[in-house]
Formats: structure tokens, C-alpha cells, sequence
């Protein structure tokens, strides 16, 4: 078994003691490992494996199978396929974007679920402020590097209200559902606004609208921290691009 599975099983082990939960380790590890393993997987997205960390990420969050997720800014779908395939056929996933993203997303999307190949996965395009989910039908919602896209209008839109977009996620979530953040550090100090300049966020702004919504934090990891990253300059930086310092919590409603 190689350090990344044991990690993940590790972690996962502990998730489930925190929520009681009488189950396998090793087979939800199993679960994305096998997702990740999938022989129809795209080579592109295996190889940013080691960068991104799905396998510690995912253990971290305690994805089931069988879980409904709402993946919140879902980009062009690297994490969609993943989780897909360790829900299963009795979970499912919604793969979100706003529709600002459309020029620059292209044709990822239709590529990502062309020929029904990730059959439980449905399609979303609103701003962050306004889910398509009902009240208390999500066990986990995920915003992966997403976040400080509260305080960016790409052409001068809105991509929807900080408040309101919390209020939703604490909306669509069952109770006791999940929600997973992970987005680049903001220096101390530095306000929501720098989410469209330099595409970072503190994570203290995240907890405050996130606990403000109803919900609180459960864990939190360094699986993503770099001591190295200056935190004031832009992610897309030749200097720190692919290395920024990011912060991954789970928050639960």
C-alpha cells in the first residue's frame, strides 16, 4: 500500500469515528482510489494527481458512497469525475458553474459528460447565490478554489452576494451535511476584494460567512499549505503558480 492510501485511510478512519460511524476504512479509501484508477479517467487529469491530492483530500472530507454532492464552481470537471465514481450509482453529483464561465470553461463540459459517461452527474450554471437544489437534499457541498470568486466580476458581472451565497450552501445542505473549502491564502488583513486581483481569500472570511449561514467548523487540514508563498501576489504568478499555500476546512450545518 503506498504513503498516499495509508495517509488517506488514516484520515478517513478518523473522520468516521468523529461521526459515528460503523464502517470500512479501507473500502471507502478504495472508493477514490478506484475512481482515480478508472480506466476511461483522462491522462491529463492523472497527471496533476500529484499536485491537486484528491486521494487525502477527499478522505479528509469523508465522501460515502451513496452521498448527493453539489460541487459549487466545478470548473472543468477534475474533481467531478472523481467524486462521481466514488458515489456510485446510488449518489450523485451536480456539477456547478456560473455562467460568466462559459466562454473561459469552452467546451470542457460537454467533453467532461459526453456518451453519459458520468451518468449520475446533472449540469448547473447559476451564480453562487442562487442553488438549484432543494432545502436540506445535500449530504456535501464542495468549493474547491473557489471561494474568493465572491469578490471577482469578470466583465463586470457579479458572480451573486457573499451573504446570500453562504445562506444557500447552509440551505441546499441536509442537517449535519458537509461542506468542503479549499482556496488560496490572502495575506492578514486583506479584505474580500483581493479575491479579484490577486484570486486569494483568507480563510478566517470564509468561516465568518460560513458560521454566520449555520454552520461551523469540524476539521481542518495542512494537506495544501506552503510556508514559501509570499500570499501577496497573484496565484497565476510564474513564481508560485501550482504551489500557492491554501487552506482545506470542513465545515459542517
Amino acid at each position: 500500500m503506498n504513503s498516499m492510501k495509508r495517509l488517506a485511510i488514516a484520515v478517513f478512519g478518523s473522520s468516521l469515528l468523529a461521526f459515528g460511524v460503523s464502517s470500512n476504512a479501507q473500502t471507502t479509501a478504495d472508493l477514490v482510489a478506484g475512481a482515480l484508477a478508472h480506466s476511461d479517467r483522462p491522462a491529463a487529469d492523472a497527471a496533476d494527481d500529484a499536485r491537486r491530492m484528491p486521494l487525502e483530500v477527499l478522505a479528509f472530507a469523508g465522501l460515502q458512497a451513496g452521498m448527493t454532492v453539489f460541487e459549487l464552481e466545478a470548473g472543468g470537471g477534475y474533481y467531478t469525475e472523481i467524486i462521481s465514481r466514488a458515489v456510485g450509482s446510488a449518489g450523485s453529483v451536480v456539477m456547478h458553474n456560473p455562467p460568466a464561465f462559459d466562454s473561459f470553461l469552452g467546451d470542457q463540459i460537454p467533453a467532461r459528460v459526453a456518451g453519459n459517461r458520468l451518468p449520475n452527474v446533472t449540469i448547473s450554471r447559476t451564480n453562487f447565490d442562487v442553488l438549484e437544489a432543494a432545502d436540506n437534499s445535500v449530504d456535501m457541498v464542495t468549493w474547491i478554489l473557489g471561494p474568493h470568486e465572491l469578490g471577482f466580476a469578470p466583465g463586470g458581472q457579479s458572480l451573486g452576494d457573499a451573504d446570500a451565497a453562504f445562506s444557500e450552501i447552509a440551505r441546499i445542505l441536509k442537517p449535519g451535511g458537509l461542506f468542503l473549502a479549499i482556496d488560496h491564502i490572502a495575506a492578514p488583513g486583506t479584505g474580500l476584494d483581493v479575491g479579484g486581483t490577486l484570486h486569494r481569500i483568507r480563510e478566517e472570511l470564509v468561516t465568518e460567512h460560513a458560521e454566520a449561514a449555520g454552520m461551523s467548523v469540524l476539521r481542518n487540514s495542512n494537506l495544501h499549505k506552503n510556508e514559501s508563498d509570499p500570499l501577496d501576489n497573484s496565484v497565476f504568478d510564474d513564481s508560485i503558480a501550482g504551489r500557492t499555500s491554501k487552506f482545506v476546512v470542513l465545515y459542517r450545518k
